[in-house]
Formats: structure tokens, C-alpha cells, sequence
């Protein structure tokens, strides 16, 4: 056997430390192996590696001899460790082909059941388990999902043809359907596909598996894979893996039924079984949604009031296996765990088990939870929960006395408060939510062609499907709220309209949902800002404990400073003082001072604007107090500032006294064909020190008073943007340390300060030693450091970056995640120069870069002494650092 396939279950041997790793066998296959190996029930299969899928789409999609040699001989092992042959007459070994990524991508790619079945296989299926109806059951299951996984024939011709085969028999269920109406099915759905594809379904079942097994290859590339790759970054050279196992039937009657189960609860964290079944179904009906579960344990359909019995009533004895096996897993892999699992008359397979995809509340008291059970240590809960998803909790949640107009209840199948615009397809919602509506994806089901409309949408409403559906499951591990299962939804297409119960809403308007009651509400429905203690502040506490970098917050308001500061940030790490200059009350004063014609107009127009300035900064430093304060001064071109309609010039021209052509002419001569590059930073500095002056004073005048009122001074780091030269420096720094002289004199108040300066241009990072000679700390703005080192615009780079990234040209978007190889160079260059020129100098990064923690881990490496993210992202920081500190 090649190290490329792997078999398990049975008499395999599983001692090949490659099939359970997830990078070989994929996260699927490995943990097949794991259950076999401590021997768990789990149906013989064996695995086809990553590695094959690349080379499949690489090599022309054609499959090695190698391999199909290899293959053959595992399908061997399943038929004698079953005892049946694949392809008999008589009694038909039937398999399922299967995805399996190093990573759970739920939904993402294909899945085939019940192949092996055709004209002859059928016949013999029925005879050998005595049961006509499951055969063609089985048939139909077969014939459709192979249709559409690998001849490409939409999936809605099927559905639709069994609906009206419902509809003619006065049926409302499947399980209605007798052997003779699923026959009759089955003839309609093979005269379809020749229809469709001017051949007859394929009856050669080695041609089934060899297709069947491209076609999850191929999936691995198809359009939702790659959107779900790049939402979640995972790399595209990983492919998937291919399980190929013995169908076990959970549509035996009865007494055989299959499900999805969790360990604890994914939405709240508690630890309670939570999960849902189907009697007499396969396992597709309670993913997709097809039919509504029912509840796994009794404590559940008594809470929901629901009275179809839970499995722990029906089939108690299988539910009994079935909690042990919780138990053993949970504790096996330390780790919530997702199942899947079929009961086939009476008795337990295990399908899949997974960690599961879980909320970020839910991780959170998991973790805690678990170090309290001895499960897992401190450590090991710091590095279990996804620092991004702790954006979930950071964000308003429905204020419980908030009136509410409440039109249906569904299932709470992902938590979070969503008010959105009702769209009624995925590529709408991407569409509206691109021009800036906040929308709400309304679905009958959702299905894995779905992913860019959910990821766009800020909640999902499904009219069908339970806890743990396509929708709930996908919902739940991008965080966003969604409710599903809601029957008094029903959707008009060609209308474009919604009936929730006796409301009838159209396309366009607002839905609330509360995704942890289930609620769907019309309007919007007031907020409430989020109460961080509990758990959450018990993992923000382990995390402060195995940091080593700071965590400072990028803000120019006193709300925002306040915010960050309880969200835990240890100073301000950028402070941009041109928003300031944007106030209403102060633009035209700015205006002035840059339309001047002399330094002496720019003077007499900054003097109105020092006092603003300096209330400016005494309510930073007040909220700050005794923390460090990054302050930049004036960075943007000047034209940024300019008037732009008549009613603007007609406006300044009053407030200055030149009329409205004179502006107009000046405001011409400032025009700029790159003003990126132009007129800006250190350079304005130079050429009108007055406007670095005034601010420079206004920001001492502050941090003097503030000392003096609270006995608390602040520590002011005065940072000189876009500097390029040893003596750009050179000279601000000098102008900062005369004024800071001037304002300590006149105030008799001393303090410590810094001057130092962003490194943002390729040329600095090359000549940072010679720069630091200057500065006493450097601050990288990586924003425009990565525009300038790859020539790429950030406002205009929208239009090609996302092929980039689908082409592996960039891992990431470099504006999300910094650019290693060439950006990440030029930081620790920077660094490594600059710590050689000056030992103590201090090291951060202000970019958007410092609320990413793949760019956050970098900056661990690097050993730079603090990031800086805006406040919303302070948590997400904390938590990241201390991941790469630990790491």
C-alpha cells in the first residue's frame, strides 16, 4: 500500500503516525483512524491523502496507476472486513465518498452517498436486507446526489419531481413513500438525468467511485470552497482528502436513525448534550435541513416544548451508547466534540468527530470551564479560543426592555443580535451589504452556494432546518446571528416578498433577529453595550499573565479612549490630531491657515485653533491618565482640508474676507497629482513649521494642565510622520524640544516626553540606524508602509486584490494581514537597525496590522514592545499576544 492511501476500520492497521496527522489524511480521515484505533464502532473505509488532490489539479485532473492500483486494493479491505463485494448482484457493498480538509469546512465540499447502487445493485440490496422500500429508498437518495455532485444537474429538478410525487399521493412526509412509489421515482429521476445530460445514469459502479472521488477533488476548487478558504484564511496548496467508508443505513425503519450531536452546547458553552436526530433518515436529510429534527435528549424537547420523543426516549439503549462515547471522546481529545453518527437496527456507527465549531461565548466558557474540570490547563484555554472571535462579544446585544414587534419564533441557532434590510438571495446581500446596507439573509434553507451572501449579511433567517443545519453550523463559526427552522416564514421569489405568520414584508425591509431566543422581530430594536466580566474577564486575565508585548489603542476621542481603556488598552499607541482639524466648528479655520498666502495668515489662523487643540488633548490625557499617548502630528496633504462645492468657498470667503475666486485660484495652486506622496508629514513640517509649532504647544499646554489638576502626567510621545532622512528628524526634533522648553517655562511644570517618528516608507526601514540616532522610539505604519513597498493604492486596490488572493499571489489581503516577505522584512530590518544605533529605543506598530493576530504573532517574533489596534479590537490583541507569546 502507497503512502497515499489508508486504511481503517477492521483488521487495518493504523500504526502509521502519517494517518493521523491532519496535514496527511485530512481532519476527517486522522480522526476515522483515531475512533478505529481505541476502538470505537466505526464502519471500514479507508483514506486517499491531501497530496493526491493537488496532484489530481495540477496534473490535468487524471488519476496515477499507482493510485488506482492502491485503491482497489483498500476497497478489498472494506468488502472483507464487511463481508459483501462492491458491485454484487447479491448482496452490494455500498460506500460513501467523502471531503476531508485539514480543517472543518462544513458544507464546503461534496459528499456522495450510497454509491454502488444501479439497475442490478438495487435488486440485490433488497433482497439481502429484505426491505424493498429502503432499497429504492436508497436508489433515489443515490441517483440524486450523484446528479448533482457529479454530473452537475441542479438538485431542484429532484426535489421539485418528489414534491409533486408528494403532492399526487396527498403525502406530507419522505417517510410516507412506499417501495412502489420510490421505484416509480426512481424511473422518473434516470428518464431526467438522460434528459439532462443525453446519457443514461452510469450503472458501471467502478466509473461511480472514480468520478465520485474527482469530484470532491474538484470541489476543493470550486467557487464556495475558495470564499469560505479566504473568509477563514486557509491556504489553497493544502487540498482535501477523500474518505471512502461503508454506508451504514440510518433509513432501515425504525429502528435506525442518524444524527448530529455536540458534546456541550456550541451556542451558550454549557455542558449539556445538545443535538438533534432523525428516525428512519440518512444523514444529509438533518444537515441540509430537508426535514425538521427532532431533539437528542429529553431535557431539550421539554425545554422547547416539543412533543415528537427526543432519542433518549425512542431509542434508549443506542442513546446510552451513544453518551458514553461522548464522554470517551470529549476526554480522548480534550476538546468539545462535533458527531455524526448513524444507527443502523439498534446499533451505534460512528461517522465523524470533529472539534466543534463554536460561538465566541461558547469558547470562552468552555475553556474556563474546562481548566476548572482539569482538562486542560491555563495555557492550553489561552491559545483554545480564537482571538477573532471575540469580536462577537464586543458589539451591542438587544436591550431585553426594549419594546418588540415580534412576528414568528424559530430555533436560536446562533446567538447575536442582527437588524438588517430583508435580501432574499445570497448574491443580493453581497450586493447591497458592498454599498453599505446592513442586511438580513432570508432563505428557505441555505445551502453551501450561499457562503458570500451569509458572510455579507448581518444575521440569516431560514424558513427550515434545525440546530445544527448548514445554516446554524456555518452561522455559528462566522459569528454571525441566525435563527432557523422559523415555519411561518414562507418566500416568494418571483414577488420578492416574505409572509411571516399574517405580515407580508417585501425585499428591502427591516428584520431584527435575536439569535439566542429564536425571535424574529419587524423594525430595528434597541441596543445595549456589552457587560465584559465573567468569563471573559477571567481569560483576559490568564492572557495578561503570558504576554510580553503591550496592547495600546489607535484613538483620537475621549469616548474612544474611555472605550479602549476598559476594554484594557495600556496608552494610546496613535493618536491622529487631523480628525480633529475636521470638526465643523474648526474647518474653516483650517482653511484659512492652509489658503493663506504667508506664514503671518497661517499664524493668526492656527491661534484660533490652539485652544481647540489644547481642550483636544487635555480630555485624551485625562482619560489616559498616566499612560503613554502616541500623538501624530499633522500627516494628510493639505488639499484633503480644502472646500470642495460653491457653498463651501461662498462660506470661507465670508469667514476670511477674500473672495470666492481668489480661494479658488489658491486652492489650485495646492492641487496635487499624488498627494500621497506630495505635500504631507514631516514635509509640511518643514516648509510651515508654524502648523507643527501650534500643535507641538498645544499638546505640552495640555499634559502641564492635566499634571496639575490630577497629579497624574501623562507621558506625551510626540511622532513625526513620513520621515524619510536622519535630518527630516533631525530638525522637527528640535523644533518639539524648543517648544516643549517654552510651554515648561511658562507653566513651570516639567515632564517626561519622547519624540520619535513612524516608519512608513521603504527607505526609512533601509536607514533606520541613522534615524534612531534621532528618535527615542519608532512606530511602524504598516498601512503605508505597505503601500509604498508594493506600489499598491489602498483606496483603489479593491478592484484586483481579491484575485490575487484566489491565485496565490498574496497568502492574505496585505492591508488585513501584513506581508511577510517583503513588508515584514522591511520591519525587522527597521528594528534590528535601529535597536543597533540606540539599545533602549522603543518598538510598536500602529497599522490596521495591529489587530490582526497572524501580523500580532509577527510582531511577538520581531520582539516589538507593544501594538496598537483601535478599541474594539483592544481584547482581541490582548488575547492574540498572549497566543504568540505562548507559541
Amino acid at each position: 500500500m502507497s503512502k497515499s492511501v489508508y486504511p481503517f476500520g477492521g483488521a487495518a492497521k493504523t500504526g502509521d503516525p502519517r494517518q493521523k496527522d491532519a496535514t496527511v489524511t485530512g481532519g476527517k480521515g486522522a480522526n476515522l483512524a483515531e475512533m478505529a484505533a481505541i476502538g470505537l464502532p466505526v464502519p471500514p473505509g479507508f483514506t486517499i491523502a491531501t497530496d493526491e488532490c493537488i496532484a489530481y489539479l495540477a496534473g490535468g485532473s487524471d488519476f496515477s496507476d499507482g493510485l488506482r492500483h492502491d485503491v482497489t486494493s483498500a476497497l478489498e479491505h472494506i468488502e472483507t472486513t464487511v463481508g459483501k463485494r462492491f458491485g454484487s448482484k447479491n448482496d452490494p457493498l455500498l460506500v460513501s465518498v467523502r471531503s476531508g480538509a485539514r480543517v472543518s469546512m462544513p458544507g464546503m465540499m461534496d459528499t456522495v452517498l450510497n454509491l454502488g447502487l444501479n439497475d442490478d445493485t438495487v435488486l440485490g440490496l433488497a433482497a439481502a436486507s429484505g426491505d424493498d422500500r429502503f432499497a429504492w429508498d436508497s436508489y433515489r437518495r443515490f441517483i440524486q446526489m450523484y446528479s448533482d455532485v457529479v454530473l452537475g444537474i441542479d438538485h431542484g429538478l429532484f426535489e421539485e419531481a418528489l414534491e409533486i410525487a408528494k403532492e399526487d399521493k396527498g403525502f406530507f412526509n419522505d417517510t410516507e413513500m412506499n417501495a412502489e412509489d420510490w421505484r416509480e421515482l426512481v424511473a422518473e429521476y434516470k428518464s431526467m438525468v438522460e434528459q439532462e445530460r443525453g446519457a443514461p445514469f452510469p450503472q458501471d459502479v467502478t466509473e461511480q467511485l472514480w468520478r465520485a472521488i474527482a469530484a470532491v477533488f474538484d470541489s476543493w476548487d470550486s467557487d464556495r470552497a475558495k470564499v469560505y478558504r479566504r473568509l477563514n484564511d486557509i491556504p489553497a496548496d493544502w487540498g482535501t482528502a477523500v474518505n471512502v467508508q461503508a454506508m451504514v443505513f440510518g433509513n432501515m425503519g425504525d429502528t435506525s436513525a442518524t444524527g448530529v450531536a455536540f458534546t456541550r452546547d456550541p451556542a451558550t458553552g454549557n455542558k449539556a448534550y445538545y443535538g438533534e436526530y432523525l428516525i428512519n433518515a440518512q444523514g444529509e436529510d438533518v444537515v441540509a435541513g430537508i426535514r425538521t429534527p427532532q431533539y437528542l435528549t429529553r431535557a431539550a424537547r421539554e425545554a422547547a416544548n416539543a412533543k415528537p420523543l427526543s432519542m433518549e426516549e425512542a431509542m434508549p439503549e443506542a442513546y446510552a451508547e451513544l453518551a458514553r462515547v461522548f464522554e470517551l471522546l470529549e476526554k480522548h481529545y480534550r476538546d468539545m466534540q462535533d458527531i455524526e453518527f448513524t444507527v443502523q437496527d439498534g446499533t451505534l456507527w460512528m461517522l465523524q468527530t470533529r472539534s466543534g465549531k463554536r460561538t465566541a461565548k461558547a469558547a470562552l466558557k468552555m475553556a474556563v470551564d474546562m481548566v476548572g474540570e482539569g482538562l486542560i490547563d491555563e495555557k492550553e484555554a489561552i491559545l483554545r479560543v480564537d482571538p477573532m472571535a471575540l469580536d462577537q462579544l464586543l458589539h451591542p446585544t438587544l436591550d431585553p426592555d426594549a419594546p418588540r414587534d415580534v412576528l414568528a419564533t424559530g430555533l436560536p441557532a446562533s446567538p447575536g443580535a442582527a437588524s438588517g434590510r430583508i435580501v432574499l438571495d445570497a448574491d443580493t446581500a453581497e450586493q447591497w451589504s458592498q454599498r453599505g446596507e446592513k442586511v438580513v439573509l432570508v432563505r428557505v434553507e441555505t445551502s453551501p452556494e450561499d457562503i458570500h451572501g451569509m458572510h455579507a449579511a448581518e444575521g440569516i433567517l431560514t424558513a427550515r432546518g434545525g440546530m445544527t443545519s448548514h445554516a446554524a453550523v456555518v452561522a455559528r463559526g462566522m459569528g454571525r446571528p441566525c435563527v432557523s427552522g422559523a415555519s411561518a416564514v414562507s418566500i416568494d421569489a418571483k414577488t420578492r416578498t416574505v409572509r411571516i405568520g399574517d405580515r407580508e414584508l417585501k425585499e428591502g425591509d427591516t428584520l431584527t433577529l435575536d439569535g439566542a431566543n429564536g425571535q424574529v422581530m419587524s423594525g430595528r430594536v434597541k441596543t445595549i453595550e456589552p457587560e465584559l466580566a465573567g468569563d471573559f474577564g477571567t481569560l483576559m486575565e490568564w492572557a495578561d499573565r503570558h504576554r510580553r508585548m503591550q496592547v495600546r489603542t489607535n484613538a483620537e476621542t475621549p469616548d474612544d479612549c474611555r472605550m479602549a481603556r476598559q476594554f484594557g488598552a495600556e496608552g494610546i499607541g496613535l493618536c491622529r490630531t487631523e480628525h480633529m482639524f475636521f470638526d465643523a466648528a474648526r474647518i474653516s479655520a483650517v482653511r484659512q491657515m492652509i489658503l493663506a498666502e504667508n506664514e503671518s495668515g497661517r499664524r493668526e489662523a492656527l491661534a484660533k485653533l490652539l485652544p481647540e487643540q489644547s481642550k483636544d488633548f487635555c480630555a485624551i490625557f485625562k482619560a489616559m491618565a498616566g499612560l503613554p499617548c502616541t500623538i501624530r502630528l499633522l500627516d494628510p496633504p493639505l488639499h484633503e482640508f480644502l472646500p470642495h462645492s460653491d457653498a463651501e468657498f461662498a462660506e470661507l470667503a465670508d469667514a476670511t474676507g477674500y473672495g470666492v475666486d481668489h480661494l479658488k485660484r489658491r486652492a489650485a495652486e495646492l492641487h496635487e497629482f499624488n498627494p500621497m506622496l506630495g505635500h504631507r508629514g514631516c514635509r509640511l513640517g518643514i516648509t510651515y513649521p508654524e502648523i507643527y509649532e501650534m500643535q507641538v504647544r498645544a499638546i505640552f499646554e495640555a499634559a502641564c494642565k492635566v499634571a496639575g489638576d490630577s497629579g497624574e502626567a501623562p507621558v506625551p510621545e510626540v511622532m513625526i510622520p513620513l520621515v524619510a532622512t536622519k535630518r527630516e528628524l533631525e530638525l522637527l526634533r528640535a523644533l518639539v524640544d524648543r517648544v516643549a522648553s517654552e510651554v515648561f517655562a511658562e507653566h513651570g511644570c516639567e515632564m517626561d516626553y519622547l519624540v520619535g517618528t513612524m516608519i512608513e516608507l521603504p527607505r526609512a526601514a533601509l536607514v533606520a540606524g541613522e534615524i534612531a540616532e534621532e528618535a527615542r522610539f519608532f512606530s511602524f505604519g504598516t498601512n503605508d508602509l505597505t503601500q509604498t513597498a508594493l506600489g499598491v493604492s489602498r483606496d483603489d486596490s479593491g478592484r484586483f486584490l481579491a484575485p490575487y488572493v484566489d491565485k496565490g499571489i498574496f497568502p492574505r489581503d496585505p492591508f488585513v494581514s501584513l506581508d511577510l516577505e517583503g513588508v515584514g522584512q522591511l520591519v525587522e530590518l527597521a528594528a534590528e537597525r535601529g535597536r543597533a544605533a540606540r539599545p533602549d529605543i522603543k518598538l510598536g506598530i500602529c497599522g490596521e496590522h495591529g489587530g490582526d493576530p497572524a501580523s500580532i504573532a509577527f510582531c511577538e517574533r520581531t520582539e516589538l514592545d507593544y501594538v496598537s489596534a483601535s478599541p474594539y479590537r483592544i481584547p482581541i490583541a490582548r488575547l492574540a499576544a498572549a497566543q504568540a507569546s505562548l507559541r
